[in-house]
């Protein structure tokens, strides 16, 4: 059953993708009024996002931003269906890259680079990399399998068709490892805006107006790897059209004090966001773990973090 489910949506989604992108976008803006005039998915977690994150903006102001995201999020829908066939010219030309020549400067000087980047503006397309940077880079991206093998095959076919490979994030360091002993230089993406586990909790910075626990994985992998370390600045510039720059971190990434790499990070990507706040992915629930409860679940005499016991349990005392 599921391998005929796979054929069955892979083919839909084949032929839809043979539609010209003027056509995906006419589908976008019905998709729009399904999924945020009709079922209004997730607009209640849209809005409140946005007026926590901009409270010094006025209401009117905050549901201009709401309806442009919402507009945004579909095109992106139908871009990533796209993506299944666009081709690699077309694709160079709407996905635009800038400084390059310090990747590919790096690259031939023997080190790696490992790329932060947000759920921004369409990061699917950011997986053409490879028709931009030098070939003597592997380039590529970590990511989380999805629950639903047929639909995690899909979007490997996606991510990978423009010579980008995808390594599944329990397997990150091992592979970084074999491309070194290989003796092959690599440029990784690391999307590491997502919530952190409550055992991976390490770290807490201000971002967007919070008090937020966030990912250190890839701070840690650069330091152990020595790979230098960009934070990729992707710009909207009309429908359909982006432009992804390179800004160099730190050539040595074991010279920076601790986090001091992820609180550049989160800066970036703020002002990023600031800049044009329709293009980030507020359907996401950033900020459903506070410190509060962190606190509550933190044993500080075996340094463990109880995962499993509900706030109203931990605040009678259980532990």
């Amino acid at each position: 059953m599921n391998s005929i489910l796979y054929k069955v949506l892979s083919g839909i989604w084949w032929l839809l993708s043979w539609l010209p992108l003027r056509v995906h976008y006419v589908l976008s803006d019905v998709l729009y009024l399904v999924i945020y005039r009709l079922v209004g998915y997730r607009r209640g977690l849209v809005r409140r996002h946005l007026e926590e994150c901009f409270p010094e903006k006025s209401e009117q102001e905050r549901r201009r931003i709401e309806r442009q995201f919402y507009h945004w999020f579909c095109d992106y829908l139908v871009e990533t269906v796209k993506l299944l066939t666009i081709s690699q010219e077309n694709l160079k030309r709407r996905m635009v890259f800038k400084g390059t020549e310090l990747v590919d400067e790096i690259v031939e000087d023997g080190q790696s680079c490992a790329v932060y980047l947000g759920h921004y503006c369409n990061w699917e397309w950011i997986t053409s990399l490879p028709l931009w940077v030098t070939p003597q880079a592997q380039c590529g991206q970590i990511y989380h399998a999805l629950e639903n093998k047929e639909f995690d095959r899909l979007f490997l076919t996606l991510r990978q068709r423009m010579g980008a490979v995808s390594i599944p994030m329990a397997e990150t360091l091992r592979r970084i490892v074999q491309y070194r002993q290989q003796g092959q230089q690599v440029v990784i993406g690391y999307i590491s805006d997502q919530v952190p586990f409550w055992n991976n909790i390490h770290h807490w910075c201000q971002f967007l107006n919070h008090d937020t626990p966030v990912l250190t994985g890839t701070e840690r992998l650069a330091r152990q790897t020595g790979h230098a370390v960009f934070y990729l600045d992707v710009r909207r510039l009309r429908r359909g059209y982006y432009e992804a720059e390179f800004k160099l971190i730190t050539r040595e990434p074991k010279q920076m004090g601790e986090f001091e790499i992820t609180d550049i990070y989160f800066r970036e990507l703020e002002a990023s966001i600031r800049r044009d706040p329709a293009c980030y992915l507020w359907t996401h629930n950033r900020w459903k773990r506070t410190r509060e409860e962190f606190n509550l679940r933190y044993d500080k005499a075996t340094g463990r973090v109880d995962i499993i016991s509900s706030v109203e349990e931990l605040k009678r005392g259980k532990r």
